[in-house]
């Protein structure tokens, strides 16, 4: 375990890092158009950690000062261990950790709700581009949206306050922007509005898509004043009231409004690589030196892992760039 005199992580800029991400898989039972290609390769079983591996990481994490951990993936609840995994780390809520966190698809969450209420998760994210089956079936390439509403209802039933993560599309779900927010405020979830990400290679060009948040407020505010709160949960999101509405509106907006200065967040991957921005291809290697020298051969690469975070990341679309910020899908980095 970590020396209580190297407790506390802080970047090169000052930065404190609180919050940690960890993809427990990069495999994904859908195929988002904006996120992964439809013919993906994923990684062999023995790169991958194993369950126990990514619970000693997380320990050693949380004992260096982190105090948020979100599972992500690819799609978090298609790894068979998920439920082990989320009960190990969960352990320490209340004595070092705050929180414990997930983002999924919603696909298989009806089957795993109440295990993540049990594990001590009482909060997560649901990715939800559409609420018209056909359309949701067209941007997930073969989603059903009824095993979503399905997962949504088992959360409500379990206890988990849910928020839902919108990636807005211009062309495709624009004028659902508005019905969603109307119908996550009858819901009883948040909604955080997404820019799309130029991360990995996709079919098509992103920028044919890329909508701007200024214009979807432009728009909701049309119909509803908003006004900005100082609500946070630790992530990239900026919130705002929605005038006659109880729920509570998120924007992430990597492109029209760079959120970096106050980035807390850093991201390993299921392989075990510690990323410390989305935009960039610099990172540290955990999975070696954690199978050949343990936990005290990795704590030294984490503090090398915080001088190597940048200031911010370098995102662009439609601007002339024809490649993306990282040939690295978000599948592989984590939400």
């Amino acid at each position: 375990m970590a020396d209580p005199s190297s407790a506390h992580l802080t970047d090169g800029l000052g930065r404190r890092i609180t919050y940690l991400r960890i993809s427990v898989t990069d495999r994904c039972d859908l195929r988002c158009r904006y996120c992964m290609a439809e013919r993906m390769q994923f990684l062999p079983k023995n790169q991958v950690l194993t369950l126990e591996e990514i619970a000693l990481l997380a320990d050693l994490f949380i004992a260096r000062g982190v105090t948020k951990i979100r599972l992500t993936g690819g799609e978090p609840l298609v790894r068979r261990d998920i439920g082990d995994l989320a009960h190990r780390i969960g352990r320490h809520l209340g004595q070092g950790l705050d929180e414990l966190t997930l983002t999924t698809n919603g696909v298989r969450l009806a089957v795993h709700a109440d295990m993540l209420h049990d594990a001590g998760v009482r909060r997560i994210n649901v990715s939800l581009d559409s609420l018209d089956a056909a359309r949701f079936a067209h941007i997930t390439r073969g989603g059903d949206l009824n095993a979503v509403r399905q997962g949504l209802d088992a959360a409500a039933e379990a206890g988990l306050a849910v928020k839902i993560n919108m990636v807005a599309l211009k062309g495709i779900n624009d004028n659902e922007i508005l019905p969603m927010l109307r119908w996550c405020n009858t819901q009883g979830f948040d909604l955080t509005l997404i820019e799309t990400m130029p991360l990995g290679d996709i079919e098509g060009d992103r920028a044919d898509n890329y909508l701007p948040l200024t214009h979807v407020v432009d728009t909701i505010r049309q119909s509803h004043a908003l006004t900005p709160l100082p609500h946070r949960t630790g992530g990239p999101a900026r919130y705002h009231a929605v005038e006659g509405m109880q729920v509570r509106l998120g924007l992430i907006t990597p492109l029209t409004n760079n959120f970096c200065a106050d980035c807390n967040r850093i991201r390993m991957t299921c392989e075990g690589k510690i990323f410390m921005c989305l935009g960039h291809e610099d990172h540290v290697d955990f999975k070696t030196a954690l199978r050949e020298g343990g936990l005290p051969a990795v704590n030294p690469l984490i503090d090398r892992a915080l001088r190597l975070k940048p200031a911010s990341h370098d995102f662009h679309i439609g601007l002339g760039e024809t490649h993306p910020a990282t040939r690295r899908h978000m599948s592989v980095t984590g939400g």
